[in-house]
């Protein structure tokens, strides 16, 4: 848990650095809005195609190679993002964004990785404090952002480029946190003592397990339904943020204080969310999550130039993610095996993230076309509408579903 904490806190500097600027230099190397939206599609996409690649790669060789591979993606991607920025071509910006992505499917797979070795009862307040973890360096990150591009100047780099080279210094970190402290590998020695194989075969054969184990679990898909949603409406409000604070203008200090405000509520409370999830059962928080991101879009949405208003949207954007992320990854990680969870757990962050990507195109062109106010609207839809089914299920469901300590489920929608 120390290590897996480490990992998190430098790895979240990486991830937050990027986050806060990424946009913004799209938007001014392209000079399009609409193509600005696809900075947070990138990272987000790459942290979907990294996905499955560290479920495999922890499969077969425990938690500390898949960490491993995702960090060292991101480490290259930071590189490539300098090399574009230097260069002013928004396309090969992109391409590192893609990479820096693996900083996200590393601080996801980290969360699974604290679950291991977990008593039944305490998996998802165990998830909630490597989750939490990423609190110091994902507040941090924003904020370092200016200081990091001044030294970047100083040391001969083009303006914006110094927090990419700062961001590499924390993936770098990461890595050697990992490779050299994360023994004995979690995922090995909880498989050692339940007696389990180790997962074998390439990604189909990942793919095929995971899609063969969710077809006979449905705890576990509508868990993973929840997980999509939720982070399909925190990183499409989250992505356009920036850029709608940029042309309403805010300065890069104001920016970077609302998105660190935002990312707090994401991480802080994590642990208390867990603790809820443990006691008073996953899905009555997924419940929740899907009520807190519905207030936060509608927030966002009548926010016009308020910038304490949008500010107050994100946070509670944050904590509804922490729920739907907790809760819902806690719940997957119950209802399956655990010589099976690799894959499952690695599917769920694809196509979380695959979700996350296509809700940044589509935040883009939104706010492109219609604006803010617009995407406000339609995100508070979906959440209404997802939460509405799930509380529907939920009241039809088995006694003790979504509880510390669930009844089978093995029929369903």
């Amino acid at each position: 848990m120390a290590v897996l904490s480490a990992a998190q806190i430098v790895g979240g500097v990486g991830v937050a650095v990027g986050l806060a600027l990424s946009s913004v230099l799209v938007d001014e190397l392209s000079g399009s809005t609409v193509i600005s939206g696809f900075a947070g599609t990138a990272t987000v996409l790459g942290a979907a195609l990294l996905a499955l690649p560290t479920a495999k790669a922890s499969g077969s060789g425990g938690r500390r190679a898949g960490l491993s591979l995702a960090y060292a993606a991101a480490l290259a991607g930071c590189a490539i993002s300098v090399l574009a920025i230097s260069l002013r071509t928004w396309p090969l910006l992109l391409a590192g964004l893609v990479l820096v992505g693996g900083g996200s499917a590393g601080g996801l797979a980290a969360r699974y990785s604290a679950t291991d070795l977990s008593p039944k009862d305490r998996s998802a307040r165990h998830l909630s404090l490597v989750v939490w973890a990423s609190t110091i360096g994902s507040v941090a990150g924003p904020n370092l952002a200016k200081p990091a591009d001044q030294i970047g100047m100083r040391l001969g780099l083009v303006e914006k480029a110094g927090p990419f080279a700062f961001a590499a210094l924390a993936f770098a970190l990461a890595l050697v946190v990992v490779i050299g402290f994360l023994r004995p590998d979690p995922l090995k020695l909880a498989r050692e003592l339940n007696g389990a194989r180790e997962e074998a075969g390439g990604r189909n054969r990942t793919i095929r397990t995971a899609w063969q184990t969710l077809r006979t679990t449905p705890m576990a898909r509508r868990a993973l339904v929840m997980i999509a949603i939720s982070h399909t409406a925190m990183v499409s409000v989250m992505s356009m943020t920036p850029v709608k604070l940029h042309h309403d203008g805010s300065n890069l200090d104001v920016i970077g204080l609302v998105i660190s405000l935002h990312i707090a509520g994401m991480y802080v409370l994590s642990p208390v969310v867990g603790w809820l999830a443990d006691k008073a059962g996953k899905v009555p928080v997924l419940v929740l999550g899907m009520a807190l991101l519905l207030s936060a879009s509608a927030l966002a949405g009548t926010a016009g130039h308020r910038v304490w208003q949008v500010t107050a949207a994100l946070v509670l954007l944050g904590l509804g993610w922490s729920c739907g992320l907790v809760a819902g990854s806690a719940l997957v990680t119950e209802s399956v095996p655990i010589e099976r969870r690799p894959a499952v757990q690695g599917l769920s962050d694809l196509l979380m993230n695959v979700c996350g990507a296509t809700g940044t195109i589509v935040a883009g062109a939104i706010v492109g076309l219609l604006g803010y106010g617009v995407l406000g609207l339609v995100v508070g839809v979906m959440v209404a509408v997802a939460g509405l089914w799930l509380a529907a299920v939920w009241r039809r469901a088995a006694p003790g579903y979504g509880t510390a300590d669930p009844a089978p489920v093995t029929a369903g929608p």
